[in-house]
């Protein structure tokens, strides 16, 4: 399938590492241009120049801002004036007992798991489908559907992502513009490696210690291994295209089949 986003400009959020990385060095591969996002001039810098060798595109720049607050995205929507694809990819995780998550931990994973998403829908959906063409894309979890105890909060916002993208699918309906959520399972990024020894510990060499988090933790995975950032890129870069103008409303995943359910 070839898969072409020439002239099509396509912001990811949280992308100067892991999954949002790799998404932002898909689109770039697929000719989109590409804006890389995160909170650091260094961090963004960094970003944009990976991406670009990654992808072999220069059309790869950077857009500054803390989505999680309103000022954090005015600023990386003027950066971006106009934008065809927005991949809120943003996202914190955590492991943390249920009943010791305060009011302030709880606002702070929904401000920004789920209202930086939200922010920026309500900004750029009325230019989208004015012009009658765009694809929202939210990155949800495994944990939307399967809340892991360690992680309820974390799971909380994720489920909300999924009603948030049904909802402005149907805000959307009828005018080219597509919003769908992509259910991602475990996955190696940095964050991952980092919680996985939150679990296991240090001692065991890093293919035992992720054989043991799987085995213990997340049995329910039928690939039986972490999945790679890449393959998640793949779906997004998949639902950005012309390809999937028919695919709206949706949460599709890329979970390994770690969710034991046949829908979604």
């Amino acid at each position: 399938m070839q898969i072409d986003l020439s002239g099509r400009t396509a912001l990811v959020t949280g992308s100067t590492q892991g999954i949002g990385h790799a998404i932002a060095t898909g689109l770039a591969r697929a000719g989109a241009r590409v804006v890389v996002n995160g909170r650091g001039v260094e961090r963004v810098t960094e970003a944009v120049r990976t991406v670009r060798a990654a992808s072999g595109s220069d059309d790869v720049t950077g857009a500054i801002g803390d989505l999680a607050t309103e000022h954090g995205a005015t600023a990386v929507l003027e950066a971006v004036p106009v934008l065809d694809i927005l991949v809120n990819n943003l996202g914190i995780f955590g492991s943390t007992p249920p009943l010791e998550i305060d009011d302030a931990e709880w606002r702070r994973y929904f401000e920004v798991n789920v209202l930086s998403a939200v922010r920026l829908i309500r900004a750029c959906l009325p230019a989208m489908k004015q012009q009658g063409w765009g694809r929202v894309l939210n990155l949800a979890s495994d944990s939307a559907v399967v809340v892991p105890a360690e992680m309820i909060h974390y799971g909380t916002t994720k489920t909300s992502l999924l009603a948030v993208s049904r909802g402005f699918a149907k805000e959307a309906a009828g005018t080219g513009v597509t919003v769908n959520s992509v259910i991602a399972g475990p996955t190696r990024t940095g964050g991952v490696e980092t919680f996985v020894r939150q679990l296991v510990g240090d001692a065991l060499p890093w293919d035992e210690a992720q054989h043991e988090f799987m085995v213990r933790y997340r049995p329910q995975s039928l690939i039986q291994r972490l999945i790679e950032p890449e393959e998640i890129a793949n779906m997004v870069v998949y639902l950005a295209s012309p390809h999937a103008s028919a695919t709206t409303g949706g949460a599709l995943r890329v979970d390994g089949g770690y969710i034991d359910s046949i829908l979604p």
